[in-house]
């Protein structure tokens, strides 16, 4: 078959085909010219899944009469005009093809007015040929109305879904827009009836109440992070709202809507152990970005960016996640019906478990009223953290004979506060490193750990819960998460500081490996030797464990192993990756923990709970499971109708 140049309709309708591909694509293209030309309202009408009818309404500049007809032209565009502007384009629009592809296509009509101008122009296109202009009347702004999509290519429109499909990721688009910007004012209306109003006050929240709903809007956390290049803010969900999939996982970059495997990976990192495995955050962020470090022009429809700087954007949104998840009272409540309304507590909640952060606070303001003291803030929850800890939950205990505490776990008004044991004493090595420096003596008193409410626990049901009280809540722990979390963070802040101890063990383990599993222990040896094993050849397939990690105690050390060297076989082998290296403590912590219906000392529960309090992240095991969840004492006495 001999080459030959196509004809300019063949070459107009093959480009449309990159840029509209359904409904939804002439509704973005349309929308985000609105924005361009700083239109502060935009209604958005669709029929039949906008594949007869798409409206587009907005108050912008509008176009000039003269500019009209090159506006429908291929590459032609106000936005940028050499390929030096590509570098600092903050416009959403810059190739000059939305227009040129949508009237290939479709049927357009437009109606056009300047501010400057007396009147409006009229000027209808269709299948890329110019049909009318004429002058009319017009108020301030742009209309378009575009009729029939894919009325002359046929195959296009019968790949199109079923119309309640296409209404439904227009719908979905219009949600993204009012999301990224919410100082306009979006409308969106659906076979005459309205499915989306926005006021464009600029407040992000008033959206996500708007389109997410009352349950989400009042479980958020804002997040507000700047670098020299990098600007974040907005709000993610609290773990308890997370979903099984990624649909309101939402960012914007310089306000468009972006898909990023970079910043997707960062914001679920930062969740790691704040929700369960294969549940996804809810998420509203906005990311003001330097127009130096990322490159817009790499995707037809935009929806993908490069970034220059990789690694840094990574651990930026890593940090302001983790940053806005600690320290936050994160408890899941068990909730009323909602048949039964709650009267709005303006009193701030009961906070047992945020020692560590109402100590800071408390050393902040002591900080501030007093001259001359230098000490850190953090030094006081060492302090607290020091002097409330037993070290360790003695393994022995937890499997002494049931019949020896049983009157100990009873619930009997009588007799709770007389069976409650006094404090396990502080091993002699924690009272030396527990004595504080000078300058931490001059930031806290007696009276300022006497002035820290202490948790009262009550009791245990099912061999696996233990109840709390505190203040007007009661909690409820989960004994295996809540130690599982203990023996995490307890083994990975030694990591860190490169004081893990490590156990001799006589006899020492000797492990069968197939060639296989030998080339994995050989690749990944650095991470065994960082969780504190000790592993050397035998010779022919065996290797000598000599050594364990001490933080860990009751594992059978041999399961524990195969176990960590399947994972990494099935992982891919060699990896040394930071969170390869959490993943292992979390499964080496889970199977050490205490499990449910295990039955522990009322002793060895005190110390948990004391210990949980000073966890950097009590709210959850590293799985992502809750170790605690709240109940209050209005909710309790309104199921038992003493509050009607």
């Amino acid at each position: 078959m001999p080459i030959q140049i196509l004809d300019q309709n063949t070459i107009n309708k093959i480009a449309a085909g990159e840029v509209i591909e359904r409904p939804a694509s002439v509704v973005k293209e349309l929308a985000e010219n609105a924005i361009d030309a700083m239109a502060t309202a935009v209604t958005i009408e669709i029929k039949d899944g906008g594949i007869s009818f798409i409206r587009i309404t907005d108050n912008g500049c509008g176009i000039d009469k003269g500019e009209i007809p090159m506006a429908f032209l291929r590459h032609s565009t106000s936005k940028i005009k050499s390929v030096e502007d590509l570098m600092c384009v903050r416009s959403l629009g810059f190739r000059g093809e939305a227009l040129s592809s949508i009237a290939a296509v479709a049927q357009i009509e437009l109606i056009t007015k300047t501010k400057e101008a007396f009147t409006g122009v009229r000027y209808v296109i269709e299948g890329g040929k110019e049909q009318n202009m004429e002058d009319i009347g017009a108020p301030d702004g742009t209309t378009f109305i575009v009729r029939n999509l894919f009325y002359n290519t046929p195959v296009r429109r019968k790949f199109l879904k079923t119309a309640t499909t296409e209404a439904g990721y227009v719908s979905a688009l219009v949600e993204h827009l009012a999301f990224s910007h919410p100082e306009v004012s979006f409308r969106f209306i659906n076979n005459g009836q309205n499915k989306l109003y926005t006021s464009g006050n600029g407040s992000l929240k008033d959206i996500i109440y708007h389109v997410n709903g009352r349950d989400i809007a009042t479980n958020l956390l804002e997040v507000s992070a700047k670098t020299q290049d990098i600007q974040i803010s907005g709000f993610i969900g609290k773990p308890m709202i997370s979903r099984g999939n990624r649909t309101y996982e939402n960012y914007f970059i310089n306000g468009r809507y972006i898909k990023s495997n970079i910043i997707t990976r960062a914001i679920e990192e930062g969740y790691k152990g704040y929700i369960m495995q294969h549940q996804y955050p809810f998420t509203a962020l906005h990311f003001t970005i330097e127009q130096s470090i990322i490159d817009v022009n790499v995707h037809p429809t935009k929806m993908e960016l490069r970034f220059s700087q990789n690694e840094f954007v990574y651990d930026f949104v890593l940090n302001a996640i983790r940053n806005t998840l600690s320290g936050r009272e994160l408890v899941p409540e068990v909730r009323l019906s909602r048949s039964e309304n709650v009267p709005v507590n303006k009193t701030r909640p009961a906070e047992p478990f945020e020692v560590k952060r109402m100590a800071a606070e408390a050393a902040k303001d002591k900080k501030n009223s007093t001259a001359g003291l230098t000490a850190a803030p953090a030094a006081i929850g060492h302090t607290l953290r020091q002097a409330y800890v037993s070290d360790t939950i003695p393994p022995k205990q937890l499997r002494e004979d049931p019949a020896e505490y049983k009157t100990t776990t009873a619930i009997e008004p009588s007799a709770a506060p007389a069976a409650r044991p006094p404090e396990a004493p502080v091993p002699e090595t924690l009272q030396k490193s527990a004595s504080p420096a000078p300058e931490q003596l001059s930031l806290i008193t007696p009276d300022d750990t006497a002035s820290i409410p202490k948790p009262v626990l009550v009791g245990q049901v099912f061999d696996t819960y233990w109840i709390i009280q505190f203040e007007d809540k009661m909690f409820i722990m989960d004994q295996h998460a809540a130690h599982e979390k203990i023996l995490y963070e307890r083994t990975m802040h030694r990591l860190e500081s490169g004081s893990i101890d490590m156990q001799i063990i006589a006899p020492p383990v000797i492990l069968s490996l197939n060639m296989r599993e030998k080339e994995v222990l050989s690749q990944n040896i650095d991470i065994f030797t960082r969780l504190g094993f000790e592993i050397e050849s035998f010779g022919g397939n065996e290797y000598k464990v000599t050594g364990m990690p001490a933080t860990l105690p009751s594992l059978d050390d041999r399961e524990l192993l195969m176990d960590i060297i399947d994972s990494l076989m099935e992982e891919g082998g060699a990896s040394s990756k930071p969170e390869l290296i959490t993943q292992r403590v979390a499964s080496m912590s889970c199977k050490a923990a205490v499990k449910g219906n295990m039955r522990m000392s009322f002793a060895e529960a005190q110390n948990l709970v004391e210990e949980l309090m000073n966890a950097d992240n009590p709210y959850n095991c590293p799985h992502g499971r809750p170790t605690l969840i709240s109940m209050s004492k209005y909710e309790l006495e309104k199921k038992f109708k003493r509050i009607v």
